[in-house]
């Protein structure tokens, strides 16, 4: 065992007491029960040449599960599906949207409210949670309700809310097959396990996280399939690792973030660049990653390329999740962070009760 890795071993002993680590080990065992759980779940009898519209109503690691369905799925569905991270619900929401409301704890206020409000105009709706308020509406309405494990923090339960609502896209019949790859993808994240866990003396992830220690990452993504990888990895960085991170998206940024870094050298030592890759990245965009790169690279800047890998889209997509999640552990061990509390949020939320 590299002596590196050692050191963090010894720091997951004292600042992991809630088990993230384990959490993110169990990514891949997590997603093969989120399959069987949304297998079983009784689903609506759906007409879905009436369902005209798709809204994931979620916040934080329950939305972006819906984030990532949407950019998987999104060359394939023929209707129009958007995330809503709000307290309202679009003015168009109405009888032909179908509403899936995503709240891990199941008290996600903004969740509760936005799904409140489509009840009001007539929605069908279906829930995904482990409990709380969103459980009891579901009940006391008849909605059906696809209900998770317990015991998690939400961004660690990814699995729990990205397979269920894939298999109710699948099972509804919006995509049909688009579960398919799911085993595939499955047993891929088991062999990268080996690859990124404390064992592992050549450990890309720690590697990475040694990389980023000490500076703001700065990631960019295509806006094809790995937007939501990229707005994913930017979560974990800040919640896990306690520390800023920022996304943006190609070719959008290159019409006006690119300028900005005009006037980098007071901060270039405290800034890393991280450009997610995929194969199937449109030429042009491929081609204005090349060019930024280069750019970045006469400029002293330093960028990473973190590449996708694996036999299907999903389990590329799921390579780069399980690369970030693990790399945002080991920056919260160099950090001294404990990864699991967001204390912050919490003094928030007791501040909001209050008004």
């Amino acid at each position: 065992m590299a002596t590196g890795m050692k050191t963090f071993i010894d720091a997951k002993k004292k600042l992991d007491p809630d088990g993230m680590y384990e959490d993110i080990t169990a990514f891949p065992d997590h997603m093969k029960d989120g399959q069987e759980i949304a297998n079983k779940a009784t689903l609506p009898n759906l007409l879905i040449d009436e369902i005209r519209h798709i809204v994931v109503c979620g916040m934080g690691g329950s939305a972006i599960g819906g984030d990532l369905v949407r950019s998987y799925i999104a060359k394939n569905l023929n209707i129009p599906m958007v995330i809503c991270r709000h307290y309202e619900v679009p003015t168009w929401v109405g009888s032909d949207t179908l509403i899936i409301g995503s709240s891990y704890s199941g008290n996600t206020e903004e969740t509760l409210s936005a799904i409140s409000n489509a009840a009001g105009k007539g929605a069908k709706i279906i829930c995904i949670t482990t409990g709380g308020k969103l459980k009891e509406m579901a009940d006391e309405n008849n909605w059906p309700v696809i209900t998770i494990p317990k015991g998690m923090m939400p961004r660690a339960a990814l699995a729990y809310s990205f397979v269920p609502l894939l298999v109710t896209m699948s099972r509804l019949g919006f995509v049909k097959g688009c579960d398919r790859d799911l085993p595939n993808t499955i047993e891929a994240a088991k062999k990268r396990i080996a690859a990124y866990s404390l064992e592992a003396d050549d450990n890309p992830a720690a590697i990475l996280a040694s990389r980023i220690h000490g500076r703001i990452p700065i990631i960019y993504a295509g806006p094809d399939n790995f937007d939501a990888v990229g707005v994913r990895l930017k979560g974990q960085v800040c919640e896990n690792s306690k520390q800023l991170a920022f996304v943006n998206i190609y070719p959008e940024f290159n019409h006006n973030e690119l300028v900005g870094w005009e006037i980098y050298k007071p901060f270039v030592e405290k800034l890393i660049v991280l450009t997610l890759r995929d194969k199937d990245d449109h030429k042009r965009v491929n081609a204005r990653m090349d060019i930024v790169n280069r750019w970045f690279a006469e400029r002293n800047i330093e960028h990473i390329d973190m590449k996708s890998d694996g036999d299907n889209l999903l389990s590329r997509m799921m390579s780069l999740i399980q690369y970030g999640d693990f790399m945002s552990w080991y920056l919260a061990m160099l950090n001294g962070a404990d990864p699991s509390p967001v204390r912050v949020i919490d003094y928030l939320k007791g501040e909001l009760d209050k008004v």
